[in-house]
């Protein structure tokens, strides 16, 4: 049982965001293995979060389980499968600070990539096979490592220029599925033990808070602004996960 009280105000928070993203607020769910792993293992901080987001999707999976284009989820779960192959295989053979490295990679460059995307040419992603292949992929190891597969499947899938609901069934569709199969390498990684259950078990209550909190801020605050906050803090928290990869 993990009794730090600054462990559980951080996991706190990060489960309510991360419900506030599964809410309306798309991308945000990156914030919380990153925020976790500044007071524990990043590793252990994605087993705890991993069954919490499972519930998330179930209710997600219900929602739209009538509205998501099943050509693009063919295209991309094998490549992610492929992604979480890699990240399973290589967990085995690297230390927390290389998760911690990219861990805080990934929550520099995600907030950068957000603000400052490429408009237009669309053109050059829309129907390009190989490209939805290895964006799955990338997807999968980055959604293995740290939850964090929202970036590389938003860059492949929003260009495709699906009806709205459309793009959202499949998004749930997809880390639906995702998230599943991570079920097994964490397993054998150690990651469902009676401490990270316990805790994920304990926090489980607070997602669905998120949810409700993250649509009923949906249509009451500046989005724009709630982003640049949130995005302020996963570079800033990303920025300190780097420093300590390297100084620790």
């Amino acid at each position: 049982m993990i009794t730090d009280p600054v462990f559980w105000i951080i996991a706190i928070f990060s489960v309510l965001v991360t419900g506030v993203s599964k809410g309306g607020f798309g991308g945000l769910a990156l914030l919380a293995v990153p925020l976790m792993a500044l007071v524990v293992s990043p590793i252990q901080a994605a087993g705890i979060m991993l069954p919490i987001l499972i519930v998330m999707d179930w209710v997600s999976v219900w929602s739209y389980r009538k509205q998501w284009n099943r050509s693009l989820l063919w295209l991309m779960l094998p490549g992610a499968i492929v992604g979480i192959a890699i990240g399973g295989l290589l967990a085995g053979y690297v230390n927390d600070q290389f998760v911690r490295l990219c861990v805080g990679v990934i929550a520099v460059v995600f907030p950068i990539y957000a603000v400052f995307k490429p408009k237009g040419r669309v053109d050059i992603i829309k129907g390009n096979r190989p490209l939805g292949v290895l964006s799955g992929a990338v997807a999968g190891f980055t959604s293995f490592v740290a939850h964090a597969g929202g970036p590389p499947f938003q860059a492949y899938a929003i260009p495709q220029e699906l009806e709205k609901r459309t793009y959202a069934g499949t998004a749930v569709m997809f880390f639906f599925v995702v998230n599943m199969v991570k079920v097994l390498p964490y397993a054998l990684l150690g990651q469902f033990d009676q401490t990270n259950l316990t805790t994920s078990l304990l926090l489980i209550p607070f997602a669905p808070i998120g949810v409700l909190f993250g649509v009923w801020l949906l249509n009451r605050i500046d989005q724009a602004l709630f982003y640049r906050i949130m995005y302020a803090i996963i570079f800033t928290v990303g920025v300190k996960l780097l420093w300590d990869s390297v100084v620790l």
